[in-house]
């Protein structure tokens, strides 16, 4: 499951947005104090980093020079009630991936968290991650919370669109593009059979019918 590190010391804060993420399929972790967010951001089970500035013992933008300054790569959102666009150079000259200033909405920084993630999925490893569905296109090899499926080629490759464009509505014509390499047949239920064979061995909650549209990974 994609987790992430919440360093506020603000607790009505750092707990709406705790919730909202658990909410929505994250698992999160939470530390109140500069320090404890650089130890905690250096550590392997970490995906992204929301990063308040104004944390005691080590500011944000401490936390994140000496994140970067030990290559670490991980996602960093800056949460900062500044908002002068001097804050905002500082924070991205360090190696902030994004800057959202306070008061927010969080549909706004749930949209922003998951296109960090997504770039880093794309720029990462060579393994696919989305919270807890794993694929690995080196060796094929496909995981739902540990365990291990059996993906057809196509299945595969159905998947794997999904999991790049996570929450984005993927068409009948760019999947059958896509995955076939076949131009749109008005008569061809192919997507359709096979987004029903994924939802059968994923999850059927995982992949939402968008009607007239396409299909979205959730």
């Amino acid at each position: 499951m994609t987790r992430i590190l919440i360093a506020e010391d603000e607790t009505r804060i750092s707990s709406f947005v705790s919730r909202g993420l658990e909410a929505a399929g994250y698992s999160t972790v939470v530390v109140d104090d500069g320090a404890e967010a650089l130890e905690r951001a250096l550590q392997d089970d970490i995906d992204l980093v929301l990063l308040d500035v104004g944390l005691p013992s080590m500011d944000g933008f401490e936390v994140l020079t000496h994140l970067r300054g030990q290559g670490s790569s991980v996602p960093v959102i800056m949460l900062t009630a500044r908002s002068s666009t001097l804050d905002t150079v500082t924070g991205l000259d360090a190696g902030a991936n994004d800057y959202v200033p306070k008061p927010f909405k969080f549909d706004e920084l749930l949209a922003r968290i998951r296109s960090r993630l997504r770039e880093n999925v794309a720029t990462g490893g060579l393994s696919i991650v989305h919270q807890d569905v794993v694929l690995d296109p080196l060796t094929r090899r496909a995981t739902v919370g540990g365990r291990e499926l059996d993906l057809s080629a196509r299945e595969f490759a159905l998947a794997e669109q999904f999991l790049r464009n996570p929450g984005q509505v993927l068409s009948r014509e760019q999947l059958l593009s896509r995955v076939w390499g076949l131009d749109f047949d008005p008569g061809s239920n192919v997507v359709d059979v096979y987004v029903r064979y994924l939802r059968g061995k994923l999850g059927a909650d995982r992949i939402t019918t968008v009607r007239g549209a396409g299909y979205r990974w959730e």
